[in-house]
């Protein structure tokens, strides 16, 4: 497969959310009677849109009200909240910098150590208001981090990095064993990232409860600038479905994919449903939030690295609250608000009473779908033209 890029040597063709479009079947569905739940372990979630573990996305407040709302936050065990006894000070130094100081100055204040009792407090913080505590760290610190978040009642824990695979190798620390660790918790395991069929299949084997796909396509990631990987979303995310779908086959335990990032607006969410996701997981779309902690600004979790920061401060402003970002109603034409009245019409739309159907409509690669009949809108810069 694939084609020729140089002698003796093949690349094979991916793609993109731009490149893609959906197709109406033989039947159309009143939107309102859509089912778009999901559930990761035995957790059933109403949204199946997960906000990111990013600091400018996540903290307590904005976890609860999404919680209220039906869905679930992710917060960062090794962000802000857990440094400082009062990152709103933290966040609001972040958001005045410069560009040129913003990554330098990110760098400097995720110094700070960890505080252990400050992950106890803010998972407490969560679970008061009624709503699912999830957390995340690195494979380094799960263990650690995944004791305090069980003890203290924690729903779920992620367990993310640039690239996860089952197989690492170092000397210099110890690796972290996902089967065991599984087995260890008694609260679902959701891991990421990656995009590749294989590596799926050996994650799903551990024992992990959901799969994050998708490897530098964010908003504020600049991995695939800095390190030159990754795979566009359409392509990774029907590569690890497939995997998926084996592994329900073989084993009979059905693993959700959550594709994880470059989701700018709702058609983009509903592609990747199509593509096989059970969930996506979105980032800057929920920055622009007034309950956002950024206050209008978005940086990846690698930003902070000491020594190769894989990320940026980017500005994204704020355009409406979190319920109007998810619910509606929509105040802007570009399809940045009320993610779920688009999910749920594109199902509809679509013929396609859930998600397991959802994943089975028509797709056809088709990279006008972007500008074709939208001239005004481009030259005006309105609409889809932004």
């Amino acid at each position: 497969m694939g084609e020729w890029i140089g002698k003796d040597r093949r690349a094979r063709r991916c793609y993109g959310f731009d490149e893609i479009a959906l197709v109406p079947g033989n039947i159309t569905v009143n939107p309102n009677e859509t089912d778009a739940t999901w559930q990761v372990g035995n957790i059933k979630f109403k949204v199946p849109i997960i906000a990111a573990a990013m600091d400018g996305v996540v903290d307590v407040k904005f976890a609860i009200e999404f919680g209220k709302l039906g869905g679930f936050a992710v917060l960062n065990l090794e962000g802000v909240q857990t440094r400082y006894d009062n990152p709103d000070e933290v966040l609001k130094r972040i958001a005045k910098a410069t560009p040129q100081k913003a990554t330098e100055l990110v760098q400097a204040l995720y110094t700070k150590p960890i505080k252990e009792k400050l992950i106890s407090k803010r998972i407490r913080e969560i679970k008061k208001a009624n709503v699912p505590a999830v957390v995340s760290a690195i494979p380094q610190r799960a263990e650690r981090f995944g004791a305090i978040a069980q003890e203290v009642g924690a729903d779920i824990f992620v367990v993310q990095s640039t690239v996860t695979t089952v197989k690492h190798l170092s000397s210099e620390y110890k690796i972290l064993d996902f089967k065991k660790f599984c087995k260890g918790v008694k609260m679902p395991v959701m891991v990421g990232n990656t995009c590749s069929y294989k590596t799926s299949l050996e994650l799903m084997n551990t024992g992990i409860s959901g799969l994050l796909v998708g490897i530098g396509p964010g908003a504020a990631c600049t991995t695939r600038g800095v390190l030159g990987i990754g795979l566009p979303q359409v392509t990774a995310t029907v590569d690890c479905a497939a995997a998926r779908d084996l592994y329900f086959k073989t084993k009979g335990r059905y693993v959700p994919i959550i594709t994880d990032g470059g989701m700018s607006r709702g058609g983009d969410i509903c592609k990747s449903f199509a593509c096989g996701a059970d969930a996506v997981m979105v980032g800057s779309a929920f920055a622009r939030a007034k309950e956002a902690p950024g206050k209008g600004f978005h940086w990846g979790m690698a930003t902070p690295h000491a020594n190769l920061p894989r990320g940026t401060r980017v500005r994204v402003g704020t355009t409406g609250t979190l319920k109007e970002i998810l619910y509606g109603p929509a105040k802007l034409d570009d399809g940045s608000q009320n993610l779920m009245g688009a999910l749920m019409t594109s199902m509809g739309s679509l013929g396609a009473r859930d998600i397991k159907e959802m994943h089975m409509v028509e797709i056809i690669i088709a990279p006008s779908i972007q500008t074709e009949g939208k001239v005004f809108q481009v030259a005006q810069r309105i609409g889809m033209g932004k």
